[in-house]
């Protein structure tokens, strides 16, 4: 997978770019606030469907403007794929392949696989259950367009059994309709999230060793109700405590990843380098299960990486996303003679972005 040519118009806090990529590493450099991320950011929506940093769509177009735009010419498999998003204020955006119009939006999701290691990573330690069940929900449905639409399936008849539950409805019928369908798409979902686990900690491992240079045991543990017994039944029994609380607390939507660096959770005793070494590999990891998935290797995008990394960690990431197992890769840093001797010891063809008050150009 390439990115050869990307347009923006009214992204933020860009008003008018375009650029050209090369296969290989691509840098964008600058000071702080000036709109890098938020061109990695415009490459992940052509991804994704959406900002990696804002999920409100009309805020992320430009100050004053009425509209974005987004255009990326991709070569997939030999093939050209153009995708395009416009967004007009108060109105629904339009995604589209080829010139044509997505019915559902969800159906461009998995077309371009992508992977982005930035520093709002943390929030998988540092956050709550929900962040880390959308890293995983996230890989799962670049590839598995069947668990992306029960997930999506799950999560609308468990608003219906919230809505239920705050208007203290009594009609069992209605809650045993939604407590079947949370149930049947749990069993697809937890499976599946199961398998993702044991073929993905392997790898994760290998790649946190790899980074550290040092034997440190990390693993990630899985915790679901369904573990607990049919859901339906635990629903049921739920349903006295839940209509108090307004909200259901049995289900997939709760389901725990913890993860351990030795016998204890990361967040508990991980220090900053080993933090950010966990979440890079988690990130490498994860590219490593898009591309045997995709039979293709993914975007990769490296949002401010070095940050909190002694100079060993850093030059052993860049040497191993430089190597034949990786593509096209998307870098930005503040600290230009830093990446660029880094550059000048990869055989990989690079092109440096300069961003700053004036504009992007290349340099």
């Amino acid at each position: 997978m390439v990115l050869t040519k990307l347009s923006i118009v009214n992204f933020k806090n860009i008003a008018d770019a375009s650029f050209d990529f090369c296969a290989g590493i691509n840098c964008f450099i600058g000071n702080n606030g000036m709109g890098k991320t938020n061109l990695l950011d415009a490459i992940y929506y052509l991804s994704f469907c959406k900002s990696h940093t804002n999920a409100i769509d009309s805020q992320n177009v430009k100050h004053d403007e009425g509209f974005l735009m987004l255009q990326g010419n991709y070569i997939h498999q030999q093939q050209e794929e153009e995708i395009y998003v416009g967004l007009k204020r108060g109105q629904k955006k339009l995604f589209k392949r080829n010139k044509n119009a997505y019915e559902r939006i969800s159906d461009h999701i998995g077309l371009i696989p992508l992977v982005l290691v930035s520093p709002s990573d943390a929030v998988l330690i540092d956050g709550g259950s929900d962040e880390r069940r959308k890293f995983i929900d996230g890989v799962l449905s670049q590839y598995d367009k069947k668990y992306l639409d029960c997930l999506l399936k799950y999560n609308h008849v468990l608003q219906q059994r919230n809505a239920l539950l705050k208007s203290n409805a009594v009609e069992e019928t209605m809650y045993e309709v939604c407590e079947m369908q949370m149930a049947h798409f749990a069993d697809y979902i937890y499976a599946q999230r199961t398998q993702f686990i044991s073929q993905f900690l392997p790898v994760f491992q290998q790649y946190y060793v790899a980074i550290a240079n040092v034997n440190e045991q990390v693993s990630i543990s899985y915790k679901s109700h369904i573990e607990d017994g049919d859901l339906t039944i635990q629903l049921k029994q739920s349903r006295a405590k839940d209509t108090l609380l307004g909200f259901t607390t049995k289900g997939i939507h709760k389901d725990e990843l913890e993860f351990y660096l030795g016998d204890y959770l990361v967040k508990r005793v991980g220090s900053q380098g080993q933090n950010k070494t966990f979440l890079v590999a988690l990130k490498l990891a994860q590219f490593e299960f898009l591309k045997q998935v995709h039979a293709c290797n993914p975007l990769l995008l490296l949002d401010d990486i070095f940050d909190k990394l002694d100079a060993n960690r850093v030059s052993k990431i860049i040497q191993m996303v430089s190597g034949d197992n990786f593509g096209q890769i998307f870098i930005t840093d503040t600290n230009r003679e830093h990446l660029v001797s880094i550059l000048q010891q990869l055989p990989q063809e690079n092109r440096i972005f300069l961003v700053n008050e004036d504009g992007i150009n290349k340099e």
